[in-house]
């Protein structure tokens, strides 16, 4: 039986996860975490920190014998990747030390586009027709059989970041000629326009213990591609969508091997047919503040029951969910023109949170009404648009 403090080594090389942290520490455990110097003077909750590793860059051999080292005389029990980036570096390291969690194959499905939708078709989950970008014959027989438009993506960015829209098959070849070598790290996936869907969970032995749906109201294609404002919104609980939805979810969790965590698995609902289609997803809690959005909607911080979730997995007690709330939360985020914008002209009582970072505009708000939710959400995106909004034109360079 276990008797002294967990030792968690938490990984991030981006800022994010505080909540993670902290809830982490107030668990009882000794919480480690393994950063880049470049990040040594964000405002990570230093109190729950007992000690920071830092790197300059991500080399992993290097982190490796790093972590052999601090080894000899301290005994790391759990290893946690806080950001999408990091779910295959750290998954090396928990086969390399034989520690508990995901290992190398599972996080595949969960960083991979194409090992995703590989997984998500063997386990009967509807998905767009794709295709890699390996076989000149397959990309052949691919245009000539599935109706343009096509997204090209690649396999391994997060969000739509890489993402291009590909119209006819003279364009498509033409872009394949351009990746050269790198065409193998890229797919092509059918365009179905629809409703992108997000559900948030969490999970626990393997199974979906909390999630919330929501939508995006711009999709995340046409906010990165068009300079749009970013907004999403808790659905109708009860409703056919919802209840799809939520199934759909429970089915990939299950079938991609999720055993412990927090996951984001996004939908489309095809405009042409009605029927839900699987899109991607990711064993993280959700960016873009999503998070504090669901927290807002069901009083459940996913940061924080991410962590409560690791603590009971490895000491094999039952997980208990916190008291859930049931209401309606919308988020809005822009660009801004202003360095720091003033914001005293919203004022609604609904608003339960403001973005306070430079460059940006951003509010969540909260109703037991969903229209009103909605409301106030287009209400935001007019005046953003028109006094504060600004846009980075974007980038159709392919990374190679």
């Amino acid at each position: 039986m276990q008797s002294r403090p967990i030792n968690f080594l938490c990984v991030s090389t981006y800022f994010k996860g505080q909540d993670f942290l902290k809830s982490c520490k107030a668990e009882g455990n000794v919480v480690f975490l393994l950063t880049k110097k470049s990040l040594e003077h964000e405002d990570w909750p230093w109190d729950s920190i007992d000690e920071v590793f830092y790197i300059e860059e991500w080399v992993q051999g290097h982190v490796t014998n790093g972590i052999a080292y601090k080894f000899r005389s301290l005994k790391f029990d759990v290893f946690v990747a806080l950001d999408d980036f990091d779910v295959e570096k750290v998954a090396r390291l928990r086969e390399y030390f034989r520690m508990p969690g995901m290992g190398e194959t599972t996080a595949q499905h969960f960083r991979d586009k194409l090992a995703m939708r590989f997984k998500a078709k063997d386990a009967g989950v509807q998905i767009p027709d794709f295709i890699p970008l390996f076989n000149d014959n397959e990309i052949n027989e691919f245009a000539d059989n599935v109706p343009a438009p096509w997204l090209l993506k690649p396999r391994l960015e997060a969000s739509a970041k890489g993402i291009q829209k590909i119209n006819n098959k003279q364009e498509l070849w033409n872009i394949v000629n351009e990746l050269g070598d790198d065409r193998h790290r890229y797919l092509i996936e059918k365009f179905a326009p629809g409703d992108v869907f997000h559900v948030d969970c969490l999970n626990y032995e393997g199974k979906v213990v909390f999630s919330r749906v929501s939508q995006y109201l711009d999709t995340p294609f046409n906010v990165a591609h068009g300079g749009g404002i970013f907004r999403s919104c808790t659905i109708e609980t009860g409703t056919k969508d919802e209840k799809a939805l939520t199934k759909a979810n429970k089915q990939v969790v299950e079938a991609f091997g999720l055993r412990f965590g927090a996951s984001h698995t996004e939908f489309i609902k095809s405009k042409s047919d009605g029927k839900i289609y699987f899109l991607e997803t990711s064993s993280r809690v959700g960016g873009a503040n999503l998070a504090e959005m669901v927290e807002i909607a069901s009083g459940v911080n996913l940061w924080g029951e991410w962590a409560r979730i690791e603590t009971a997995a490895f000491k094999k007690v039952p997980y208990v969910l916190p008291k859930i709330k049931n209401t309606y939360a919308g988020i809005v985020v822009s660009l801004t023109r202003y360095e720091y914008p003033d914001i005293s002209i919203f004022k609604d009582k609904e608003i339960k949170w403001k973005m306070n970072f430079p460059w940006h505009i951003g509010f969540i708000v909260e109703s037991d009404s969903r229209e009103r939710v909605l409301e106030l959400l287009e209400k935001y995106t007019e005046i953003i648009s028109k006094e504060f909004h600004a846009s980075l034109p974007p980038s159709n360079k392919l990374e190679h």
